[in-house]
């Protein structure tokens, strides 16, 4: 009997740090498979999807993009990008001469040399061949294709981003459509049953066609929880933006991105940018190198399930 009382007492969640204000109230009654409705979803899902992109593809972490010539297979083609002096570039992975892969080829600044004839590839081009627009955020990097009915913009639709943060990006390819990893994200109410491992309590507290609003209990070790309020937003077509608005971690943020890389896959880029109101943060700072990959692990293990039901999703809808 005082054991099983013990156990029980053991098995009691432990909220630790600061936890948002206000009611935990539901915004719709019913089991979370009620409330997970496919039609309310479907039109959040088809509401972000009308949003415009500016033309841009988010690529890969900053980090990624060194001075060697780095492969990536986006909206179909295969680029090559680089970055000399703190500038990065982009272009296409094929010579124009006679289709050299580019992947390897010696990089003066903004030029890429073929490896086969000698060629210099520039800014200016040779024939149909042409440099794409490259952007540095410093944390993400992206590329911006040009295409007819899409307005243009100077920079990426980015959400706002904390004054100080430890970020971390993980990438992962998956066999679906970007629209898959947006309805995943357009879904909450999986997160205990799906993830938990690392969601204890979850509440829809409200929802619109914008904006979901949740509150949260994440596992830490044990009973020991920490619970926040946040909100989910679909700034473009191909990104979810979670934000802290109440509890520890006030105004961190975690990106969620994807990208098209031909028909049935798709890039999957995070971004978790931490941030907390605490005193004394900015002396953590200088450890990020050592909290970076806690967090990219943590951030990898709910991709790993939450691939799968991207996968599953596009298996169901296209078959």
């Amino acid at each position: 009997m005082l054991l099983d009382r013990f156990k029980h007492a053991l098995n009691q969640p432990i909220f630790i740090g600061r936890r948002p204000k206000g009611q935990s109230e539901p915004s719709f009654v019913g089991p979370d498979w009620v409330q997970a409705s496919p039609e309310r979803i479907d039109e959040a899902l088809n509401h972000a999807l009308a949003k415009p992109d500016g033309g841009w593809f988010c690529v890969d972490a900053s980090a990624k993009i060194g001075a060697s010539p780095t492969t990536y297979l986006i909206n179909g083609e295969t680029l090559v990008l680089w970055r000399s002096e703190d500038q990065v570039y982009a272009a296409p992975e094929t010579c124009p001469h006679m289709g050299a892969s580019l992947a390897c080829a010696p990089v003066e600044h903004d030029t890429l040399t073929c490896p086969w004839h000698g060629l210099k590839l520039g800014p200016k081009g040779h024939g149909t061949w042409r440099h794409l627009k490259a952007y540095d955020d410093g944390v993400l990097t992206w590329v911006q294709f040009r295409k007819k009915g899409t307005r243009r913009t100077d920079t990426p639709l980015l959400p706002k981003r904390p004054a100080q943060f430890i970020d971390a990006v993980i990438r992962m390819e998956a066999v679906c459509e970007p629209e898959d990893i947006i309805a995943n994200r357009l879904d909450p109410w999986h997160g205990c049953h799906f993830h938990p491992y690392s969601f204890a309590q979850l509440t829809v507290l409200d929802a619109t066609l914008d904006v979901l609003t949740l509150r949260v209990a994440f596992r830490i070790a044990g009973p020991l929880l920490i619970e926040v309020d946040a909100t989910f937003h679909a700034p473009d077509p191909r990104t979810i933006v979670m934000t802290i608005i109440g509890g520890d971690g006030l105004g961190s943020v975690v990106e969620t991105h994807a990208t098209p890389m031909g028909p049935g896959r798709t890039a999957m880029i995070e971004a978790t940018l931490a941030t907390s109101e605490r005193r004394g943060f900015h002396r953590v700072l200088p450890l990020a190198r050592l909290v970076r990959p806690y967090m990219k692990r943590s951030a990898r293990r709910l991709w790993v399930d939450d691939v799968d039901y991207a996968e599953r999703r596009y298996a169901q809808r296209t078959k």
